[in-house]
C-alpha cells in the first residue's frame, strides 16, 4: 500500500462519519487499486474486527505528487484563503 486518506463526509443529521481510502500500487483483477472503507477505531483495529467496505475505484490521473498534509500548512491555506478549490 502506498497511500492513504482520511476523511470526513457530513450526515444528513449534522454528524460526521469518518472513511478511510488506501491508493495500492497493483490493480486487481477488475484494474481497480483505490478502496474506502469506515474508518475503524483502535480497539476495532486491536480486536481484528473486519472493515466495513463502502467501494472500490481507481485513480484516473496522477502528477506523480503525494505529500502529507500538515497542520500548519493547512493553518497558512486557511488564513490566506489561498486553498486549492
Amino acid at each position: 500500500m502506498s497511500t492513504i486518506i482520511a476523511f470526513g463526509i457530513k450526515q444528513a443529521d449534522g454528524s460526521w462519519k469518518n472513511y478511510t481510502a488506501s491508493v495500492n500500487d497493483t490493480s486487481d483483477k477488475f484494474y481497480n487499486n483505490v478502496s474506502i472503507y469506515e474508518t475503524q477505531t483502535k480497539e476495532e483495529r486491536e480486536a481484528k474486527l473486519p472493515k466495513k467496505y463502502l467501494t472500490n475505484g481507481k485513480v484516473v490521473w496522477t502528477d506523480g505528487k503525494i505529500s502529507v498534509a500538515t497542520k500548519a500548512a493547512a493553518k497558512v491555506e486557511a488564513e490566506t484563503g489561498d486553498l486549492p478549490f
